[in-house]
């Protein structure tokens, strides 16, 4: 459901992967829970990818905060906020950048579910939707949804999310081709505490965390 076009924006897309959290450290599957607080490890990552924008964007840089409504997202982005000198106070939230929902797995361990369904995380590092979870054309559908609606954006802005949630969403930045299975556009996972950039349709890693992937 790739669209055939997206309003042009003029300023650059800073995407980061909020750092490890409790569920990812007790490999429980997480998907859209509201409330899975960092580890010190993710607070570290998070502390990386900020050091990691000051040194490309320097002190108060003129950016547009946007993140995922969840406390691992918030978390993640008020270390990073604190590195860039910007009020946290400021940023904007969307249910749009929220992770793919997990249905009746969300919250078990993985490996509880995968010995009664099989592999929950496929070769490339995605998750297999829950019978009764999201999809990923579902995912394309709000984070698309959610570019158009903020095109008018000024200038540069940082978009704090989640592993799999923003793999489709750079994947319809960059114009990726439909993945053949899942019928979405999605890009090359990275671990937690990763941070790239997308201008004019082209993605640059700025930070690779020291995390894990998948989700």
């Amino acid at each position: 459901m790739t669209p055939t076009s997206l309003p042009v924006r003029k300023g650059r897309d800073f995407i980061a992967r909020h750092g490890e959290t409790v569920f990812n450290a007790a490999r429980r599957l997480q998907g859209d829970a509201p409330h899975t607080p960092l580890t010190r490890a993710g607070f570290a990552q998070a502390d990386e990818m900020g050091r990691a924008l000051r040194d490309t964007l320097g002190a108060a840089p003129a950016l547009t905060l946007w993140a995922s409504p969840t406390g691992r997202a918030l978390q993640t982005l008020a270390v990073i906020a604190e590195h860039l000198e910007l009020d946290w106070h400021g940023a904007h939230h969307d249910a749009r950048l929220v992770e793919i929902g997990m249905g009746r797995w969300g919250g078990r361990y993985y490996a509880d579910v995968g010995g009664e369904v099989g592999p929950v995380i496929t070769p490339e590092g995605l998750l297999r939707p829950a019978p009764d979870g999201e999809d990923y054309e579902a995912i394309a559908a709000r984070v698309t949804s959610w570019l158009e609606a903020t095109a008018d954006d000024p200038g540069d802005r940082l978009v704090i999310m989640h592993g799999i949630s923003s793999r489709v969403l750079r994947g319809v930045m960059t114009g990726l081709p439909d993945h053949p299975e899942w019928r979405a556009p999605i890009a090359d996972g990275l671990p937690q505490g990763s941070l790239v950039v997308i201008e004019g349709g082209v993605e640059t890693l700025v930070h690779r965390g020291t995390g894990h992937a998948p989700a």
